[in-house]
């Protein structure tokens, strides 16, 4: 299905992964892992054709279904189902058959009506060819599985939420029966009920699977392989086993160097000893040399050492001064296509306080954060500025950077003031070091644009953060990273996430539930809406 030979993969001109080789059979299902930054979404989307290999072939057999981890939708005038439909034409097919009942309706003449009649069965057999109306109640089948309610089906693309778009982006890959699915992080915006479904789905997927996700309890039930990056080496270490036996072996084998490099710099030591002890003897001085070489042999059999992966130091701004409440709502009221999305809500953020934002997909959370950020203007109601506000936004699709940008560009845009050396320091802690610092934002995986984000934010002085769904595409170290610095943040916060870890984290005193704009204070009982929201 994939078969990739001598393979070179750059990021600009960084050399990413060289002379890679390795085959992607039916049954296949790959969990493509690796620090952010390792090359992972660069090397998916090079298997999916988007980019070419520096070096080396890649050969593709059968149909391909490739999911961006910031998958956009078509034409916002396009309606769900239309969309989820096109990806085997069953969205012309179902155009043609019902313009040729309206032919056929209007049809005067027996000549006519015949001809419209041939023109419907035409349209008809096409529109079966394609599936029928099996394939529209399959469709359907699995929106539901992705969590898309019944009733966005016959809305417009446009009118729904960033996550049900990413959903409906999913929805229609899934629906293709494509033979190899390469998915970049596929559980973003998914709920538990529906990070179930897919679970379920992919590991009954007969094709092929390459898998970015880190979310581990998904790898753990659906690869039976793993590819692990390792951001300092340009190799891909294949581990033909499942997720758990993957960490078994990797533990193992880390353990085992350790031991080894230990017990050879133990003997090349004491050899090293005898040899200094012989060289003052003429008699022993060739001796002494040779044994001083068979050292150095032994150290350099030794497999490399894998270095430490660095960690972003991930921390917040520290908080300007401000009145006791810098950020409110009055009444805000907003729609898309005509339906309401927010009604009436209101709000007010007090200095230091802790508010979750909580509902399902298309609820308005993402709406309301873009309202408050001053990014998005509402039908009716009003923002309120307090004494002293300074506002902090993390746009949950990164709406905040511009692709055409830097990473140093994208920090300067936010935080000007900076010296062109404060500005490296800052990017450097947040892992942009050297010539990453010059890259286009634009050819940043999720988990680095999020990591991007989160520096701009860093000197701001925002006294009041709107942050929507922080963890998203971040691997472990770094999320715990933005966890601990959502912890000790000292001014007021306001989150939306699908992340229990991180409303842990958040220790909210208080919550918002979205659409009916109910406020009211944190119980520990809301936590298992989190996950579900």
């Amino acid at each position: 299905m994939i078969t990739v030979r001598g393979a070179d993969v750059r990021a600009g001109a960084r050399l990413l992964l060289s002379g890679v080789s390795f085959h992607i059979a039916p049954g296949d299902r790959i969990g493509l892992v690796g620090r952010n930054g390792a090359g992972k979404t660069t090397l998916m989307r090079t298997l999916a054709g988007e980019l070419r290999p520096a070096a080396g072939d890649i050969t593709v057999t059968g149909s391909l279904g490739y999911l961006p981890q910031d998958a956009q939708a078509a034409d916002p005038a396009t309606v769900l189902t239309d969309r989820i439909l096109s990806a085997r034409g069953l969205d012309r097919a179902v155009r043609a058959l019902r313009a040729a009942e309206d032919a056929m309706a209007r049809a005067g003449g027996a000549t006519a009506q015949e001809r419209a009649m041939a023109a419907y069965a035409h349209a008809e057999a096409d529109f079966q060819a394609r599936g029928g109306y099996a394939a529209e109640a399959e469709a359907a089948r699995v929106a539901a599985g992705v969590g898309l309610p019944a009733r966005s089906m016959g809305e417009p693309l446009g009118a729904l939420s960033g996550g049900q778009r990413r959903r409906a982006e999913l929805a229609r890959i899934l629906f293709a029966g494509h033979g190899t699915l390469l998915l970049d992080e596929p559980t973003n915006h998914l709920d538990a009920d529906a990070t179930a479904w897919l679970r379920t789905f992919l590991t009954g997927h007969q094709g092929g699977l390459v898998l970015i996700s880190h979310d581990t309890g998904l790898l753990a039930d659906t690869v039976n392989r793993v590819f692990h990056l390792d951001a300092h080496r340009t190799i891909i270490d294949v581990h033909n086993t499942g997720w758990s036996a993957y960490l078994a072996r990797r533990g193992a084998d880390e353990r085992r160097r350790t031991r080894e490099r230990a017990n050879a710099e133990r003997k090349a030591a004491a050899l090293r000893n005898q040899a200094d002890r012989m060289r003052a003897n003429v008699a022993t001085a060739v001796a002494a040399k040779n044994m001083a070489r068979r050292a150095d042999r032994m150290l350099a059999a030794l497999e490399p050492a894998r270095r430490t992966e660095r960690t972003a130091r991930i921390r917040l701004p520290e908080p300007a001064p401000c009145g006791r409440t810098p950020l409110g709502a009055v009444s805000l009221a907003k729609s898309y296509g005509g339906r309401s999305v927010l009604g009436g809500v209101d709000l007010a953020v007090d200095r230091g306080s802790r508010l979750a934002v909580l509902g399902l997909n298309g609820a308005g959370k993402t709406t309301l954060l873009k309202i408050l950020a001053g990014r998005e203007t509402p039908d009716g109601g009003r923002v309120v500025h307090g004494h002293g506000l300074r506002l902090g936004y993390f746009a949950q699709e990164h709406e905040t950077l511009d692709p055409a940008l830097t990473v140093r560009q994208n920090l300067a845009a936010a935080a000007p003031h900076l010296s062109d050396g404060e500005a490296r320091h800052v990017l450097g802690a947040f892992l942009f070091g050297g010539d990453d610092a010059d890259k286009p934002a634009g050819v940043l995986s999720g988990g680095e644009r999020t990591r991007l984000a989160l520096a701009g934010l860093v000197h701001s002085g925002a006294n009041v953060l709107l942050l929507d769904e922080p963890t998203n595409n971040l691997d472990p170290a770094s999320r715990d990273e933005v966890l601990a610095a959502v912890g000790s943040y000292p001014g007021a916060l306001v989150m939306v996430t699908h992340d229990e870890g991180a409303v842990e984290a958040l220790r909210p005193d208080r919550v918002l539930l979205l659409p009916d704009g109910t406020e009211d204070l944190w119980d520990e009982g809301y936590l298992g809406l989190v996950s579900s929201a």
